[in-house]
């Protein structure tokens, strides 16, 4: 299973990104669909994850502002990136977990290679 993030770039505050994740390989299912994310010096904190019953969970700083959503169809997850702050300048990184086959006896956590946002002020 490999998971392809797109989307990040440079942008000014205030203005917006819009962050994808393919994945592609032996997939029967996917249970949760994640977005993290990592600055420089710090730990990969959630930002935004859903689940394949539509549960979703944001991290405090991008309540209002993000919008995490998912394609069943096309094993895809989106994050809509809203009012960008400074603060969220950062590597983000795409985690699914993955049930491979009807045979699989659990999931399995896949990561995207990262995207980078930057946020100037």
């Amino acid at each position: 299973v490999q998971l392809q993030a797109s989307g990040g770039g440079l942008v000014q505050a205030g203005e917006s990104l819009r962050l994808s994740c393919a994945a592609s390989g032996s997939i029967f299912s996917i249970n949760v669909m994640g977005w993290y994310r990592q600055a420089p010096g710090k730990q990969r904190d959630l930002v935004a994850e859903i689940t394949k019953s539509g549960e979703i969970t944001y991290a405090d700083s991008v309540k209002g502002r993000f919008t995490i959503s998912r394609d069943n169809a096309k094993n895809t997850a989106h994050l809509q990136m809203n009012s960008l702050k400074p603060e969220d300048t950062a590597v983000y990184y795409c985690n699914f977990r993955v049930r491979r086959s009807p045979w699989a006896s659990s999931y399995r956590d896949y990561w995207g290679q990262g995207t980078q946002v930057t946020v100037s002020s």
